[in-house]
């Protein structure tokens, strides 16, 4: 029985990857270990369990030995949590994770990292980029990456995928595009900056997409960013929502105290993010999705979040 275990497995990017995995029939069993339960749990071909990847994980989590592990578990939310939070979590999990693999014998690993390793990206930045993480949260993902490489590299025959995404977005996920959305719709929007700030996204769907093109190739190591591409202005993503909202509500470059935003999302949403998915674009890999058929494609799946 092939099978995989998803680490952040009922969380939104492993939730969707799991429902792919199973209507793809790539594996038999797609177990879940969260420190949640998943919706997901009794389905057929799913399994799961409440696991801690801050602990020790037991060997005998699934009774086969996984042919893929894909590790999602972190803390990720800025702002929400101390900076020893992010440490605690994203370097224990990454090492119990990886002493997992090595116990069980598992081949194959796919970890979440983060565009944060590159700090603030003023111009296009690929993965040639230096490492430059300024917050605590890419601060504990770059070492996190190179635990899992040590676990690449100490034994021949191991495979490595380490994506990069950017601020993942679609069906059932609550977070910055959703917010902009439904503040156009509601007519409190406002620029935090210029809006011919660069914004990189990724949408959900492209990035499994993206999961299972890099699966299907050979290399032992790959390091690869998760954005659309082209990376669009925001105020071109803006113009898109009101087209496809349908709003002509006004939008202002002054916040004004109107919307009930957090002042760091607030200049994190005016910081520039201008990311090049170079390795993905090199390999010849198909975006399906700009940011306009996103909002198409996310609104024929879940039209209560347009609501």
């Amino acid at each position: 029985m092939s099978t995989c275990v998803i680490f952040g497995g009922a969380g939104f990017i492993g939730s969707h990857l799991a429902r792919r995995l199973l209507a793809t029939g790539r594996f038999d069993r797609v177990h879940l270990a969260d420190l949640q339960g998943s919706e997901l749990d009794g389905g057929d071909g799913v399994s799961a369990s409440i696991t801690d990847v801050r602990q020790g994980i037991p060997e005998d989590l699934v009774p086969e030995v996984p042919e893929w592990i894909f590790n999602f578990a972190a803390v990720h939310r800025e702002p929400g949590h101390e900076a020893a939070e992010y440490f605690d979590t994203n370097l224990a999990g990454a090492r119990n994770v990886a002493r997992y693999a090595e116990a069980v014998g598992c081949p194959n690993i796919y970890f979440t990292s983060s565009i944060a390793v590159y700090g603030p990206t003023m111009g296009a930045t690929d993965e040639s980029a230096p490492v430059c993480p300024v917050s605590p949260y890419g601060g504990s993902k770059y070492p996190a990456e190179l635990i899992h490489e040590h676990w690449q590299a100490t034994r021949p025959g191991r495979r490595l995928i380490t994506c990069r995404p950017g601020v993942i977005y679609g069906p059932g996920d609550p977070g910055n595009i959703l917010r902009m959305i439904r503040a156009i719709k509601r007519g409190y929007f406002a620029y935090p900056g210029s809006p011919m700030v660069s914004k990189s996204y990724g949408y959900i769907e492209g990035l499994l997409d993206s999961i299972e093109f890099v699966m299907d190739r050979s290399e032992p190591l790959i390091r690869y960013n998760y954005v659309e591409h082209p990376t669009e202005p925001l105020g071109d993503l803006v113009r898109h929502v009101k087209a496809h909202m349908g709003s002509r509500a006004p939008v202002q470059i002054v916040t004004g105290g109107r919307g009930p935003i957090h002042p760091v999302r607030v200049k994190k949403a005016a910081r520039p993010t201008h990311i090049v998915p170079r390795t993905l674009i090199d390999m010849g890999f198909d975006f399906r999705f700009d940011f306009a058929s996103s909002l198409t494609d996310w609104q024929r799946q879940a039209p209560e979040d347009f609501n």
